[in-house]
């Protein structure tokens, strides 16, 4: 079984010498001699390629390519309560495997779904528009910000993953260097997290978190 991360960020050149490897089972190694050079796939073989519907159009896969694909949309987990367990489990998982000394509350990670949440689908949930930025804003983008945020609380600060840590740590996910979602994000503080900051104290925190 093969994971191919990011396909239509390969250069058309490489993605088509996937074309005779699906069709053929075979890979040809010429660094190699005799037998050697030819890798049979075992009976199973498979290839499993991921893309961000984001980068559509980077290097578009050929339609011979596609042809030998079965697609599946992999959307975002649309009730709260699933995805704040899902990044609770992944973000401590992940913490555990990099011997990372933070502790990550659900509490705090219920701020950062709560954001996702809300720009994902442009709306708050007493009914605030906001702006969606371009990114897709993916559960897994979520989990990499909570990852990035406690590392920053355990090696920086005092162990403990706090607000702050995950304001910091939001831009380069959500923004990720476009100026228009960089004002989306603060738009979003300015009209939803100030607002929210002044009837909780971790919103308060949040918001005074991005304000440093």
């Amino acid at each position: 079984m093969v994971r191919f991360e990011e396909i239509t960020r390969c250069a058309p050149e490489i993605q088509d010498t996937l074309i005779g490897i699906m069709s053929d089972k075979v890979l040809f190694v010429p660094e190699l001699d005799g037998e050697a050079a030819h890798c049979f796939g075992q009976p199973g073989f498979n290839i499993i390629a991921t893309a961000n519907l984001r980068d559509r159009g980077v290097h578009e896969m050929s339609s011979a390519l596609k042809r030998r694909f079965n697609f599946e949309t992999v959307h975002p987990i649309p009730d709260r309560a699933a995805e704040l367990e899902l990044v609770l489990r992944e973000t401590r998982a992940q913490l555990g495997e990099a011997r990372a000394p933070a502790e990550v509350g659900e509490d705090v990670l219920r701020l950062l779904v709560t954001t996702f949440q809300d720009l994902r689908r442009g709306e708050t949930e007493d009914g605030v528009v906001v702006e969606r930025p371009s990114t897709v804003m993916s559960t897994a983008e979520a989990v990499s910000v909570g990852v990035s945020a406690a590392l920053d609380a355990a090696y920086f600060g005092e162990g403990r993953l706090e607000p702050a840590h995950l304001a910091r740590h939001l831009a380069g996910a959500i923004a990720q260097g476009q100026a228009e979602d960089h004002e989306r994000l603060d738009a979003y503080f300015e009209q939803v997290v100030r607002r929210r900051a002044e009837e909780s104290p971790l919103w308060r925190s949040y918001w005074e978190g991005r304000e440093k």
